[in-house]
């Protein structure tokens, strides 16, 4: 079996007259973290969605835990889970009844025992049974991410996931990605966040006018660049830093993980 989890060759995907994607090449191992960073409508969500068969390239190829996505679409789904920029929870329904209705289109055995595990997994048993739209944004992320690992999906495509959360419920959703990827689940992450991306990624990308430029670890990433400077000043800690203090979160150290 390979040890690719996902590779694309000369990717290409055209929007009318605009190119977005010109030719993108990259791979992505099996159980790494990978991270996809670019400016707003550089082609991110582009890429993610012709490799979770949402959409269909111009030129090129791309497979997903060894199936090209176009030939074997069917065997790409079973694989992948997709949380997306916008929450996909049914706000009309429970926490457990979303997480108990994804079970079942995926045809699990024991869908109940596996929704329990969810819930306590990401500390949602306590409002399992309470509407979906009584949530906050923070746990309405947290079901959200949790129906996505219904049936242990081997490589978990999040488009922006914590976007618009505020620095705790980040910080938790951080805290899950880390928890995949010690298990050995392949992470294929796309963010504005750049502390999000060096604190997460084992392998950074950079998407720029179509093409992938940068393609690397982070401290391959810092070769090219001189030595920073050490000046003997008092580092005074950052807003979140004070925000998570005073509403009596645990701060890690600097240089934590």
């Amino acid at each position: 079996m390979t040890d690719l989890a996902i590779r694309t060759k000369g990717l290409k995907k055209s929007y009318q007259t605009a190119e977005v994607l010109k030719g993108v090449d990259f791979d992505v191992q099996r159980g790494e973290v990978f991270a996809l960073l670019g400016s707003n409508g550089a082609g991110k969500t582009t890429i993610i969605r012709i490799l979770v068969t949402l959409l269909r390239p111009d030129g090129g190829t791309a497979s997903v835990s060894g199936f090209d996505v176009s030939r074997a679409p069917e065997k790409v789904r079973q694989s992948i889970s997709l949380t997306g920029q916008f929450i996909a929870v049914d706000e009309v329904l429970t926490g457990r009844e979303n997480l108990h209705m994804i079970a079942r289109l995926r045809h699990l055995d024991d869908p109940r025992g596996i929704v329990e595990k969810l819930l306590e997994r990401f500390g949602l048993t306590d409002v399992a049974d309470r509407k979906a739209g009584m949530y906050s944004g923070g746990m309405k992320r947290k079901l959200d991410l949790a129906m996505s690992l219904v049936g242990n999906p081997s490589v978990v495509f999040l488009d922006e996931p914590t976007t618009g959360l505020d620095p705790e419920a980040r910080r938790e959703v951080w805290e899950m990605i880390k928890e995949l990827a010690n298990i050995g689940t392949t992470v294929f992450l796309t963010t504005q966040y750049l502390e999000e991306a060096e604190k997460l990624a084992d392998r950074v990308a950079i998407l720029h006018e179509g093409r992938i430029i940068v393609d690397a670890t982070l401290s391959e990433l810092r070769k090219p660049l001189p030595p920073t400077q050490v000046e003997y000043v008092e580092a005074q800690p950052t807003l979140e830093e004070i925000f998570l203090y005073i509403t009596g979160k645990e701060v890690s150290k600097k240089g934590g993980n």
